[in-house]
């Protein structure tokens, strides 16, 4: 295993860093995530559905980020808690920690304090807005207060949170980022570091071409749906003859002038309010309606199937249900006990996917150290 040998301790909870936990348990390296017993454990264990029993202490939620690790119930403001800590530390590669500002340095957790104990340990510390800001860090609020949920939704409907946690998942894959950086460094010097990042900084550099329309065009991003302010037809919403969703990325003029030889209507792509993307762009209205009444003419599995084939990028707007029929859905699936999770490392190394992981702990079966 790529990482086989490194011990990973983590002091986090939710879902950003305990996601970057189980990336590293799945290329191999040892996880312990320490576990409050005040709270009994993660708070995600208690984030359960309407339909889960709340007997059960691995809610669908904990199920999402915390195959493959093992668990300790430590109470670590408690000195002889903590003592049992640092000696894990003193033998650990990596520490994943999602402290509010300063609340690591009044735990003594902090990388100041740990780095004492261990040198060359790798300290990852996920934050809301930085170190030097106190405020707690929500992925709802942070997706308010840069931008996503004012741009999310359609020209008519309020602004709308995004149905993922997207700025924790956004943070999780800049912390790993970092973290893989410093086990180089520490593979070249033998010295650890201190690794930090914030949802805020994470959720504004994940803006780009939104971004950069504002900073260079002066163009602030308003509500457009599924549109897309730079290319048309890309992400509009579609309709088939059988009333069945699809949608189609159109990313260059000639996908454009083939979609049109498909739809009948080769005159549009030569037309000049069409054929070049800028000028789609202008004319949006006028050629998604034109494109609409024609593949509503199309059942879709037929109009699918015909795009394909001339590799113009389209696709079925699918429920979750309908993404697990899927093989390649499938193949990103553990199994244990009954419940399934999905992998936090989604490509291949050689070939190698990652390996296969133990189901999540169960609060009552860790370990608890008095």
């Amino acid at each position: 295993m790529y990482l086989s040998g490194l011990k990973v301790i983590e002091l986090a909870s939710v879902l950003a860093a305990p996601s970057v936990g189980q990336f590293l348990a799945e290329l191999g390296a040892e996880v312990i995530k320490i576990e409050n017993p005040i709270t009994k454990g993660d708070v995600t264990r208690s984030w359960r559905l309407s339909t889960e029993s709340p007997q059960n202490s691995i809610s669908a939620y904990f199920s999402a980020i915390n195959w493959g690790k093992t668990s300790l119930s430590l109470n670590i403001s408690e000195e002889n808690n903590l003592q049992k800590l640092y000696e894990l530390v003193r033998s650990a590669d990596i520490i994943l920690a999602s402290y509010k500002p300063q609340d690591a340095e009044k735990l003594k957790v902090d990388y100041a304090t740990l780095s004492q104990i261990n040198p060359t340990i790798i300290y990852g510390h996920i934050t809301g807005y930085g170190n030097q800001n106190p405020k707690v860090g929500y992925d709802a609020i942070i997706q308010a207060e840069t931008g996503f949920m004012f741009m999310n939704g359609e020209p008519e409907s309020p602004p709308t949170k995004m149905p993922v946690a997207l700025i924790d998942v956004l943070a999780g894959h800049q912390l790993k980022e970092g973290i893989l950086i410093a086990l180089l460094e520490k593979y070249k010097t033998g010295k650890g570091s201190y690794v930090e990042v914030s949802l805020f900084d994470s959720a504004v550099s994940s803006l780009v071409n939104q971004a950069t329309n504002w900073l260079n065009a002066g163009h602030n991003p308003l509500r457009m749906g599924s549109e897309h302010p730079n290319i048309v037809p890309y992400g509009t919403i579609f309709s088939s003859k059988d009333e069945k969703p699809l949608t189609i990325a159109v990313g260059t003029d000639k996908h454009f002038a083939l979609l049109c030889e498909v739809l009948g209507i080769p005159e549009v792509a030569q037309s000049p309010d069409y054929q070049k993307n800028a000028e789609r762009v202008k004319n949006r209205e006028k050629l998604i309606a034109i494109l609409r009444e024609k593949i509503s003419t199309w059942h879709r599995s037929d109009f699918l199937q015909v795009l394909e084939k001339l590799q113009i990028p389209a696709g079925a707007i699918q429920s979750i249900e309908e993404v697990f029929t899927m093989p390649e859905s499938l193949a990103l699936l553990f199994e244990q006990n009954g419940l399934r999770g999905l992998r936090q490392w989604a490509g291949k190394i050689n070939g190698f996917r990652g390996q296969e992981l133990s189901a999540p702990p169960t609060y009552e079966n860790f370990p608890h150290i008095d």
